[in-house]
């Protein structure tokens, strides 16, 4: 984040170049309700589900199942004892060490904590066991549901090569290639520009896929140009119904990993919607599907659309789906599992406005866009004082992210009847999102959802390296913006000033003449120099910067994480990052933060009058200064006795 020190002393306020990385609430009903749980008590679901997962989708689990009167088990690893969803669950148990595979992959300790609970179903969440069709089979044989597609599903969608020509015999559009196996060949992802290449990516590729997934198969598909990814929300019964919920924009992605998704997508209009929507429920028809589900599809810029794969679980980006539709997504699979057909029809599913979500990672943006940062969460405050925002997380103040775990500290929904809407409201929830004690991402996802060209949605999976080329910088300030930045530091200074001369409301000398409301400072910001002058009227502070005038005003409690001010009639919302007893305040601007060697903002008091205070009664001793003589900080002035 933009960081700001502003002192107590008279010498400076120094721009810290430092780097810094369930609730769910929605909105169809209400301000505060993104989704309904309509739950019918005459029908008789589950008694108990154990979710087979942790972090927030436990979380997420765990709420729609309390509000339908399910108690919850939760597992857990050992040092995930005092996780958030361990206090959530009605019953928790210890499956294992923290290392995955011994834990939350391991299906022995879990099919114990099944047995031990007398749980009648599991809910995996996704990752970890979600999408494992040996972990189904194995809850079947003990009469315990399995709450997903059954195992046909996951195995039929789980290979590539055999989803890809399922789908092609379901009228499915594929990406034209070649359907078998390739012998000497190269993958989507890598463009092979000359033969002398094509054996060695081949090679090399194999070697991936075999160290990745225990697989060597390669598919040799054509080249999709400035491709999107968009997918289709399917939901299916056991009884033959299968409905599809629009679509999600997921193209905004580092490493093959989204960042950032919206509902609707900007791109599609209605036809090629309907076109995707209905061939993604001919796919699911096709394996016989039975739960919530998710067909990926790259989307060329001529609209043309092409089957990916198919995620047979609830993904990570769900939320936008529920705030878009009204409906619970949980709910709904549960209900599935149970054997209850689908509520609604396909005329039912409806637009409902515009939500976006931002996955919140304690990432380092500024190296490879997000290199997972560990921690302890020394200062957590989520932005649900805000209207119309969602958070699904599973970590409280005082929660550590482990080496040993995904990232993830949230999913930050917000949602609006236009996009402009979700939008304006995300900036104001990714300023007003407090995180200390790990770095995180907010730099980035403040960046990109104010960028012109994404606001603008034209977007591929390539926006990141396009318009990041050299890597994520942080946020590059404006003329305007270093004016405001400039003024702010200033106000804060002097308002700062102001109430260290006081104690209890009044003045701490009685002898102190009438209070000052006109300054001069001096700025220093990324090695330019600005001569300021500051006056006061109450909360308001007008200060000329390079014979500009910025008006900045608020009422600001410096103990407050959050310091609302306004700046020439815009409200923004900046951060107290740190305070330290000497008075130092590091802020954060803007909601990024400065690479490094950008430092400088130093503020120089000009015909600022200060007084020293004794606090107790002394003698002086000495004096080591004179009338009229520039002392600085630390500097020793009188020695009492």
């Amino acid at each position: 984040m933009a960081a700001y020190m502003i002192t107590s002393t008279l010498r400076r306020v120094l721009l810290v170049a430092k780097h810094a990385s369930f609730q769910s609430r929605c909105c169809v009903a209400s301000s505060r309700v993104q989704y309904s749980t309509v739950y019918d008590s005459n029908e008789k679901t589950f008694d108990k589900i154990l979710i087979a997962n942790r972090g927030e989708i436990a979380c997420r689990v765990m709420k729609t199942c309390k509000k339908m009167g399910i108690k919850t088990v939760a597992v857990h690893s050992d040092v995930d004892a005092s996780a958030v969803h361990v206090k959530m669950a009605d019953e928790a148990v210890c499956v294992g060490p923290a290392p995955t595979n011994k834990s939350y992959l391991n299906m022995d300790a879990i099919m114990d904590a099944i047995r031990k609970t007398g749980s009648q179903a599991v809910h995996p969440g996704y990752g970890f066991l979600s999408e494992n069709k040996e972990f189904a089979k194995r809850l079947a044989a003990e009469d315990v549901v399995f709450i997903g597609p059954d195992t046909h599903a996951i195995h039929a969608m789980g290979d590539k090569i055999e989803s890809k020509l399922l789908a092609k015999a379901a009228n499915v559009n594929v990406i034209p290639g070649f359907d078998g196996v390739v012998e000497v060949s190269y993958t989507v992802n890598m463009v092979v520009l000359a033969t002398t290449f094509c054996k060695e990516g081949f090679r090399l590729s194999s070697q991936e896929a075999a160290s990745s997934f225990g697989d060597d198969r390669l598919l040799i598909e054509k080249f999709v140009d400035n491709p999107r990814h968009i997918e289709i929300q399917v939901l299916a019964d056991k009884h033959g119904n299968a409905l599809w919920l629009n679509e999600r924009e997921c193209s905004i992605q580092r490493r093959n990993q989204k960042v950032v998704e919206e509902a609707p997508s900007t791109f599609l209009d209605p036809e090629t919607r309907r076109a995707m929507g209905e061939q993604a429920v001919q796919l699911a028809k096709a394996v016989q599907y039975s739960s919530a589900g998710t067909v990926e599809f790259l989307v060329d810029s001529n609209k043309n659309f092409y089957f990916l794969e198919m995620n047979t679980r609830l993904q990570v980006e769900h939320p936008i789906t529920e705030c878009i539709t009204g409906l619970d997504l949980v709910q709904q699979m549960i209900r599935v599992a149970k054997g209850f057909p689908l509520l609604h029809k396909q005329e039912d599913i409806p637009i409902n406005g515009w939500a976006i979500e931002s996955r919140v990672y304690a990432e380092d943006p500024y190296k490879s866009f997000g290199l997972p940062s560990i921690g302890r969460l020394s200062q957590y405050q989520e932005p649900i004082h805000l209207p119309k925002v969602r958070v699904d997380s599973g970590i409280q103040e005082g929660s550590d992210i482990s080496i040993y775990y995904d990232p993830m500290i949230s999913k930050l929904v917000t949602y609006g009847a236009t996009r402009a809407e979700a939008l304006q409201r995300m900036e104001a929830a990714l300023d007003n999102y407090v995180i200390r004690g790990v770095t995180h991402n907010i730099p980035l996802l403040r960046e990109i959802i104010t960028h012109p060209r994404f606001i603008s949605g034209d977007i591929t999976t390539n926006f990141l390296p396009e318009e990041y080329p050299e890597g994520f910088k942080g946020h590059q300030l404006t003329s305007e913006g270093r004016r405001e930045l400039v003024a702010t530091a200033a106000a804060l200074y002097v308002s700062a000033q102001l109430r260290s001369q006081r104690f209890l409301g009044n003045l701490r000398v009685s002898t102190t003449p009438q209070e000052q409301r006109q300054w001069e400072l001096c700025v220093e910001l990324e090695k330019g120099s600005h001569t300021v002058a500051v006056s006061r009227s109450g909360s308001t502070f007008t200060v000329e910067v390079d014979g500009v005038t910025v008006e900045v005003s608020g009422e600001w409690n410096l103990a407050s994480a959050l310091l609302p001010v306004t700046i020439n009639r815009t409200p923004r919302v900046l951060q107290c990052l740190s305070r330290d007893a000497g008075g130092d305040i590091t802020l954060q601007y803007l909601g990024t933060q400065v690479a490094e060697g950008q430092e400088i903002c130093v503020i120089e008091a000009m015909k600022m009058q200060n007084s020293l205070i004794a606090a107790k009664a002394a003698k002086v001793k000495s004096v080591h200064c004179k009338a009229g003589e520039t002392v600085g900080e630390g500097d020793l002035l009188v020695q009492l006795e």
